[in-house]
């Protein structure tokens, strides 16, 4: 019976090398990856700046109209323009981190956040048939709010500080006089975005 030669002494001795460094590798891959993640908030600062600004213009905008149908159509326009901006400067943001937008913080913020922005478009239009315009403002403040503090859970402190803020303001919009209301919008929508914004891109980047 033929026993099996022992390896050389050499080739022993370079296999636990080969391992370490492999492992090495792949803790150090690990850690990058975690850098990065932890380095992207998911909400973008100028970006939330832009928003801002845009609503800080829509809200002028709709103060100047005759019709609740014209400044329903200027916020709604509003709307969709700020949630381009937010999607587009959270694309950015994300491929500066070299992640991607449906990495795990960018998915649990958007997760966290549609359910809140869904209820709020629903509302909208209840109201709006119900002949409620009032309380649209109250409504848009608040759950925006809510959406922004359930995201801003998995991001920097900054978001869910910006999300109670939107809340608050919400809550006593309820109750203000219709007059308020786009002074209130612009306040929210136009100021705490440009603010926090400013905060966020100085603090955590982009």
């Amino acid at each position: 019976m033929m026993m099996a030669s022992p390896a050389p002494v050499g080739d022993r001795r370079r296999d636990p090398v080969g391992i370490q460094t492999h492992a090495l590798n792949n803790l150090r891959y690990i850690r990058d990856t975690m850098e990065r993640a932890g380095s992207f908030t998911a909400v973008p600062g100028w970006g939330g700046f832009v928003m801002g600004l845009t609503a800080a213009f829509a809200a002028l905008l709709a103060s100047r109209q005759r019709s609740s149908e014209a400044w329903l159509a200027v916020w709604l326009i509003e709307g969709m323009l700020a949630l381009a901006i937010g999607v587009l400067a959270m694309h950015r943001k994300a491929r500066k981190a070299h992640l991607s937008l449906w990495s795990t913080p960018g998915r649990k913020f958007l997760f966290s956040f549609a359910p809140a922005t869904a209820a709020g478009a629903v509302l909208t239009v209840g109201l709006y048939k119900a002949g409620m315009i009032s309380a649209i403002p109250g409504v848009w403040l608040l759950l925006y709010g809510t959406g922004v503090v359930t995201g801003g859970t998995f991001s920097v402190p900054a978001v869910p500080v910006m999300g109670l803020c939107f809340m608050l303001e919400g809550a006593f919009a309820v109750f203000a006089p219709l007059r308020w209301c786009d002074l209130l919008l612009g306040a929210g929508f136009g100021g705490l975005h440009m603010a926090f914004g400013f905060v966020i891109a100085r603090r955590y980047g982009g």
